[in-house]
């Protein structure tokens, strides 16, 4: 396995690369986040999300991260349950191809995966129940009583294991993220006592992860929790995450990113005052950037259904050659937001959607009319 991580020198020497798209922006730096804000990431991200569990979406997943990273795309994000674990393996074997010819080394990409859901190998089992008893159960690696949903688990032994099996996926020693994947979904069946009781345990054992070299940082990826109202039973506080994990690691704590979605239909990381400081009352970006911790959009083109049929004044108001390249063009403006995840399964989708990066971002007035017209 290749050592290291993404550093400071090795995602300069990659943006380097390309003087057209870091001329325009492409490459951002997190403001005011320990430890984050000296790597170079791009602001498009490749996701890993959908495709069916076989061959040819294999070839062609790393054929597209393959073009990706010769392209300007220097962060990757994946989950082992994704495709069965075979995304992560997808993008192990895009970056051995490269590691291998010299053209990528390993401190110039950022790689993320997640954790969290029960995950199969491969193929869906001919008896998944008995699949999960043999790898999981009787091993004494999960406890059924610290199942959610028959499907979910944070549990300390759990999550560990799981970045052991990423890290063989990836085929690299240290994991630069590692997002603890939709916790709010624990709270559809325990108490708020009790997931936060879950996640600082979780914390403890992902700080140890990062002392020992598994992995540089970690955070939460999420779908409802940061974007719900206050009241909903899956909102989550990002001051609450925070404190527990000053709890687990002091103020040099690792818990440096969030992921939500943010696109053109789902703008509450944006809008909505749901984090709660005191009295003080903020969106979950302007919260990210108070407390040190970096924010990634997830779903920016929606699972495609922001790349026709927007209103004319969007693409009046950004610019962009198509309704797929203001979508991007208005996540990737976004402030506060460090990159914007993009699902790309082939080497096209890389070539076309990367088309926006080379721009200059949208002022921040000019992005914000839009906000004034909807």
């Amino acid at each position: 396995m290749p050592k290291g991580h993404a550093t400071a020198e090795g995602t300069e020497r990659y943006s380097n690369r390309f003087p057209q798209l870091r001329a325009a922006g492409h490459f951002r730096r997190p403001e005011q986040i320990s430890g984050v804000n000296d790597l170079a990431l791009s602001s498009i991200g490749l996701g890993t999300y959908l495709g069916e569990p076989d061959d040819a979406t294999d070839q062609a997943y790393i054929e597209a991260i393959v073009t990706a990273l010769r392209s300007g795309i220097n962060l990757l994000d994946t989950a082992i349950n994704y495709r069965h674990q075979r995304s992560e393996r997808n993008i192990g074997a895009a970056l051995a191809q490269l590691f291998r010819t010299g053209e990528l080394n390993r401190d110039e990409v950022f790689i993320c995966t997640k954790a969290g859901y029960l995950s199969l190998d491969g193929a869906m089992p001919e008896d998944p129940r008995g699949y999960f008893a043999r790898e999981y159960i009787e091993p004494g690696i999960l406890d059924p009583k610290q199942l959610v949903g028959g499907m979910h688990c944070m549990a300390p032994a759990y999550l560990e294991n799981q970045i052991d099996r990423s890290s063989r996926n990836l085929d690299v020693e240290t994991i630069d993220l590692f997002y603890v994947h939709n916790p709010e979904s624990q709270l559809s069946e325990i108490s708020r006592e009790m997931f936060h009781q879950r996640l600082h345990q979780a914390f403890v054992m992902l700080e140890e992860q990062v002392k020992v070299g598994k992995l540089r940082y970690y955070g939460l990826a999420t779908w409802n929790g940061f974007r719900v109202a206050e009241d909903a039973r899956e909102h989550l506080n990002l001051f609450d995450v925070v404190k527990l994990a000053q709890e687990a690691g002091g103020q040099r704590h690792h818990f440096r990113f969030v992921q939500l979605p943010f696109n053109l239909a789902m703008t509450e990381a944006y809008v909505l005052a749901n984090q709660t400081s005191g009295k003080e009352k903020m969106s979950l970006l302007a919260a990210a950037s108070s407390l040190g911790v970096a924010a990634v959009g997830s779903a920016t083109l929606y699972q495609s259904r922001l790349t026709h049929g927007l209103p004319d004044f969007v693409g009046q108001t950004l610019g962009m050659n198509s309704d797929a390249e203001n979508a991007i063009q208005f996540s990737r403006s976004t402030p506060g937001l460090t990159s914007s995840l993009i699902g790309m399964r082939r080497k096209e989708h890389v070539q076309s959607n990367l088309k926006p990066a080379s721009n200059p971002i949208t002022p921040r007035e000019q992005w914000s009319e839009l906000f004034a017209q909807r």
